[in-house]
């Protein structure tokens, strides 16, 4: 028995008790779902069964239906080895066995929603799948949530009988629109060695947070005996793939570790970006901009603290700049992102933010964002990289080094550099001596000029005031050549 999954989730005795109480289900294989944040001794079953119930229905718990098993195999995710920090296809060992994350990591966020300190966060139609069989299984209870802000997914429940040979879905799909862990059961009853996968079906780009699963009457055949770590080589992220946002290179080798205050790499999914702890501010936001990430969606304006920082950092929220003389100034902005709300919501964390003097928001910086956007419309894509360093800028009230009693850093200089190339494939292969580089190094003065091109430098500039390589994915005879020649201008 995991006593460490009782001590989270033993509900009051009127809800759960695990001798001999659940919610009736029927003999077919069903799911039900119990709100673990609730004191109230009720169940909402999620799909039409031959028991009678449909979608919102309620079922009375009581102390002679559903037996849970004393004999369960748990899975908390908790013992991982080093986890799994990039959404990379990769495998984590935990005491049980071995899992497959594919568009999956291990979560350790203050905006994952889990018990202890790591679950399971899935994107896109990502996976987690058991690389191991168990003997039997009589149900399995899984805790999902959705993760950070996102919206609602949907996910659903597969099954393998044949060692993963093939799937088949048991039970109904299951949505996830709050952010409180809540309990889905699937009945099942299957006497033969099994092995389960969760299919994120729905919800987009929304993230969906997966922990303690509970599989009753399970027992693994063959228990490892020793807990392994994952080897380094899996956390090696390839970025080389068309539309990367870092497709051009790391320009800091920023990583996702806590211990990389200063240089924390974070994945957004709609841009990627280094943090500074110190500065609470990006060090620089690397994105694509093609057709596609153009849409209709309106402005969300909804600024807000990113909660998905480590755990104990401070977190700017909306107010954080009131009264200072400077804009929220977006790196990744808001019009890059129009494809949909969710996409245009997720340029509003405040960790994509600089304290920004607002004639070079909103005017210089504005005109460069346009002239871009110009770009991809004329049937072209772009990757971006914008930064900012240095302390000390002049906003609507005169100089200051640092806002928000002293905890963000206003930074002396905001640059960017924009890879312009034709739309087609193969994206690294095709930026060449040739490729049309933008490189924009401003002062983050009021009195800056709207023109752009008044501030035009080369990306070696940029590279020795901040000592990054900022186009290191390059071939360094390509890199030769665009990173010392200034753009010159064009449609």
């Amino acid at each position: 028995m995991n006593y460490k999954y009782l001590a989270h989730h033993l509900i009051p005795a009127a809800l759960l008790i695990f001798q001999s109480s659940c919610f009736q289900l029927p003999d077919q294989s069903t799911v039900g779902a119990i709100d673990t944040s609730t004191k109230v001794s009720a169940a909402a079953v999620t799909n039409k069964d031959t028991a009678g119930f449909t979608t919102g229905d309620t079922a009375r718990l009581s102390s002679s239906t559903f037996h849970v098993q004393t004999e369960s195999l748990s899975e908390d995710f908790e013992q991982t080895g080093k986890g799994k920090a990039t959404y990379v296809k990769g495998e984590v060992i935990s005491v049980n066995g071995t899992w497959l994350l594919a568009d999956a990591l291990v979560g350790n966020t203050g905006a994952d929603r889990k018990n202890g300190e790591h679950d399971i966060r899935i994107r896109n139609t990502g996976r987690l799948t058991m690389n191991f069989d168990i003997a039997q299984a009589k149900s399995i209870q899984i805790m999902y949530a959705t993760y950070g802000n996102d919206g609602a997914s949907a996910w659903q429940l597969w099954v393998s009988k044949d060692g993963g040979e093939n799937y088949e879905q048991t039970g109904e799909t299951v949505t996830a629109n709050t952010t409180t862990l809540t309990a889905a059961i699937f009945k099942l009853d299957i006497q033969a060695p099994v092995r389960f996968q969760i299919r994120k079906t729905g919800g987009g780009r929304n993230r969906l947070n997966i922990d303690d699963l509970v599989i009753n009457g399970g027992k693994v055949p063959q228990k490892p005996g020793v807990i392994k770590t994952q080897q380094p080589e899996q956390q090696i992220v390839n970025h080389n793939h068309d539309d990367d946002n870092l497709l051009p290179g790391n320009p800091s080798a920023a990583t996702p570790s806590v211990s990389s205050t200063d240089n924390y790499l974070i994945d957004h999914y709609y841009y990627t970006e280094s943090y500074n702890k110190k500065k609470t501010a990006p060090n620089w936001v690397s994105w694509h901009i093609s057709a596609k990430d153009l849409g209709s969606a309106k402005r969300n304006n909804d600024f807000r603290a990113d909660r998905a920082l480590p755990q104990g950092w401070y977190t700017a929220d909306q107010t954080a700049y009131k009264g200072s003389g400077f804009d929220k100034g977006h790196n990744c902005p808001s019009g890059d992102r129009t494809s949909s709300s969710a996409a245009n919501s997720s340029t509003f964390l405040m960790s994509n933010m600089i304290p920004q003097a607002p004639n070079n928001n909103q005017h210089t910086w504005e005109h460069l964002e346009s002239y871009c956007r110009d770009q991809v419309k004329k049937g072209n894509e772009i990757y971006v990289i914008m930064g900012s360093y240095g302390s000390g800028g002049t906003g609507t009230n005169g100089y200051h080094t640092t806002i928000d009693n002293g905890r963000i850093n206003v930074p002396s200089h905001i640059w960017k550099v924009v890879i312009i190339i034709p739309n087609g494939n193969n994206d690294l292969m095709r930026i060449n001596t040739t490729t049309r580089i933008i490189a924009v190094d401003t002062p983050n003065e009021n009195t800056v000029s709207a023109n752009w091109m008044s501030y035009l430098c080369t990306v070696r500039d940029i590279e020795k005031a901040t000592g990054y390589n900022l186009l290191s994915a390059l071939p360094k005879a390509v890199q030769d050549v665009v990173e010392t020649r200034k753009f010159k201008g064009g449609d």
